[in-house]
């Protein structure tokens, strides 16, 4: 028997840009050699019909030969695969089924022989095609992407491969046309159909400044493009590469398969052995009818439905995860995900949107305008990555402020930064920030800023206080208020987290109480923790696991980085393939929608669930065979019939989950 898909060569992202004639001429080879093995199926089932007919009409030696091409054809792919296995060496279910066809015809039933050989090389030709499906969907994304760009250089267009074009090019893409590659918008608006890549039901509005991806389909209006990654860097050779990775990667019941696969078959060598020597030696049995039992007993007890049963079922989760917009990084994470209790949520970017505005900047009333102090805080907030830093800098850039240079950039993880404007250090942070990096200050206008800070807070806003330090004194100059959006889908999202089983849902930020305390309100959230640094959320993860069991922490895969790896699992804010979030996150939600989160724990459940269904066949199968020839004697056809039909039938239920449908 083949091993599964995930173990089988295919393209790998990085060669996109620059070896597209060797993926076609890989994919070509693959569909030759599936079509050849069809080609043997369809010659075994020849030969074993031939055999019989001639047997019929009284011709032995032409029968017989007919069955050797059955044995032959039926048989060359499982010697392959056994020979190469010997060589590990290691054992393989295909020999046991050579062993017990060369045994049945050595006893004068070639026919069921030559039926096993038949019936196994058609099961593995049809689990060759199902788990060839279950890739399909995202081994498509590498014919999505257009081979030619069509670039802007002055006044011409001109029409070059993808490999010529360059970070910075601007190329043009008309309606009903795919994006070549990924970028900004700079010229134009449209729509943009990203639903192969994200998920997304609805097409996106697309303006200047927003960003594109390569592979998605433009819809209504011409838009100019600015490229800011190359082929071989956007985000589908991204998710093309992450994908290959995670059906690579086992799932815990497939590792614990592989473990026990090779004493199993041994096992059912030592079985047959013992099932043709005891008979014989103790009570005399019928040598034929002895060995026919045995044989008969070796195919039933081989455990290829076992061992099929989960590549089928995980690849195909995996492949339906990644069409609608949700990337398992393993097969290990579609089955932990479904014992989840709690949903840890971080508050910035994952329960909000993450687009964060300045909703206030005062100035204490000191040498500084409102305008001054905003220029000032807009220089040292350009060196972070924070999202009130860029609403910062976004709100001076609205206003045409003059940013003065800034130098000794320093952030504080989780409590502010500093950095030196002209002759003074300017401290941007919170309440803890101050108290705990300007301890010893005679402070002037401490408690006026705490005081403000405070009343700003109670109205829902995250604020800041800017302390301008000098060589001989420091001073509150002012402070910031900025305000984040709940995300339309996060109500929803919770809610269904809870149908599902979900025990408890926690929110950990950064943000101060009295924020975090109207958005817990807001969302029902069942507990919440204010004002953590990256530790702290850390520690909480920890209390919850001691507590509840498996925990899954959402974030956006940058502050978030220890809880998302103590968590069990960690949910990353894709935003179509963001390089952290990638990274760090076992599971990815590829358009940042939260209603994608309750469709991918319920994925893994259903996971689980077609799992146990397909052992309960494949090890009943088994059970029932072997108990039917202990006490009745089946046919060695019964059994064969009995063992690949399990085999078969698990791969079609695994299959069934390419369509799964959340509701």
């Amino acid at each position: 028997m083949q091993r599964p898909a995930s173990e089988t060569t295919q393209p790998t992202a990085d060669q996109l840009d620059s070896s597209t004639s060797v993926e076609s001429n890989q994919t070509i080879g693959e569909q030759a050699e599936l079509r050849l093995q069809t080609a043997f199926v369809l010659l075994t089932f020849v030969g074993m019909i031939g055999g019989l007919v001639a047997s019929w009409l009284g011709a032995p030696s032409t029968s017989w030969v007919l069955y050797g091409m059955a044995y032959v054809f039926g048989g060359w792919y499982g010697l392959l695969e056994s020979i190469k296995a010997l060589r590990e060496p290691a054992v393989e279910i295909d020999l046991l089924m050579i062993l017990a066809a060369l045994g049945a015809a050595g006893i004068g039933a070639p026919f069921e022989g030559a039926m096993l050989l038949f019936l196994f090389s058609l099961a593995t030709v049809l689990e060759e095609y199902a788990t060839r499906r279950s890739r399909g969907a995202i081994a498509s994304l590498i014919e999505m992407r257009p081979e030619q760009a069509r670039l802007q250089r002055g006044d011409v267009e001109a029409v070059v491969p993808i490999s010529e074009v360059q970070v910075g090019d601007v190329y043009i893409v008309r309606p009903g046309e795919r994006l070549p590659l990924d970028g900004v918008v700079v010229g134009g608006q449209s729509s943009v159909d990203q639903s192969s890549l994200t998920g997304e039901s609805v097409p996106v509005g697309k303006a200047p400044g927003d960003e594109v991806f390569g592979g998605t389909i433009n819809e209504t209006g011409s838009l100019e493009i600015e490229v800011t990654r190359l082929a071989h860097e956007s985000a589908i050779a991204r998710l093309i590469k992450l994908v290959e990775e995670a059906q690579s990667r086992r799932a815990p019941t497939q590792q614990l398969i592989d473990r026990y696969e090779q004493p199993y078959v041994l096992a059912v060598f030592a079985l047959t052995i013992i099932a043709v020597v005891v008979p014989l030696a103790i009570w005399s049995a019928p040598f034929e009818a002895t060995v026919y039992r045995a044989m008969t007993l070796m195919v039933a007890a081989s455990p290829c439905a076992v061992i099929i049963s989960t590549p089928a079922a995980v690849l195909s989760a995996i492949s339906a995860g990644g069409r609608n917009g949700v990337l398992f990084k393993g097969g290990e994470h579609v089955e932990t995900a479904g014992d989840v209790n709690v949903v840890a949520f971080d508050k910035t970017g994952t329960l909000t949107e993450g687009e964060t505005r300045l909703t206030d900047y005062v100035s204490r009333g000191t040498d500084l305008s409102a305008d001054e102090l905003l220029a000032i805080v807009a220089a040292v907030q350009s060196r972070s990555e924070h999202h009130l830093a860029a609403a910062t800098v976004t709100a001076a850039k609205d206003r045409e402020l003059a940013i003065p240079q800034v130098t000794a950039f320093n952030a504080v993880v989780g409590k502010g930064v500093r950095g030196v404007v002209g002759d003074s250090t300017i401290h941007i942070g919170n309440r803890r920030y101050v108290e705990s990096e300007l301890p010893d200050h005679d402070l002037a206008g401490r408690d006026t800023g705490f005081s403000a800070v405070r009343a700003l807070e109670d109205m829902g806003k995250t604020s800041v206080l800017v302390v301008r330090e000098t060589s001989d004194a420091a001073e509150v100059i002012g402070w910031l208020a900025y305000n984040d959006t709940i995300r339309a889908d996060a109500a929803d999202a919770i809610n269904r987290l809870r149908t599902q089983g979900v025990e408890r849902i926690v929110m950990l930020t950064g943000d101060n109480e009295r924020v975090a305390a109207a958005i817990a309100t807001e969302l029902g959230i069942d507990e919440y923790h204010a004002s953590l640094l990256p530790e702290e959320k850390v520690d909480h993860i920890q209390r919850l696991q001691s507590i509840y069991g498996a925990v899954a922490m959402v974030g956006d895969g940058v502050n978030d980085a220890p809880a998302l790896a103590t968590a069990d699992i960690s949910v990353g804010m894709g935003g179509a393939g963001t390089d952290v979030a990638l990274e760090t996150a076992d599971i990815v939600l590829m358009s940042d929608r939260l209603r994608q989160l309750p469709y991918a724990f319920a994925l893994s459940r259903k996971t689980r669930k077609t799992l146990y269904i397909n052992f309960a066949i494949a090890f009943g199968a088994i059970a029932i065979m072997i108990a039917a020839i202990l006490a009745a004697g089946i046919p060695l056809p019964v059994a064969v019939i009995g063992h690949e039909g399990s085999t078969v039938l698990v791969s079609l239920i695994g299959l069934r989950l390419l369509g799964f449908n959340a509701g």
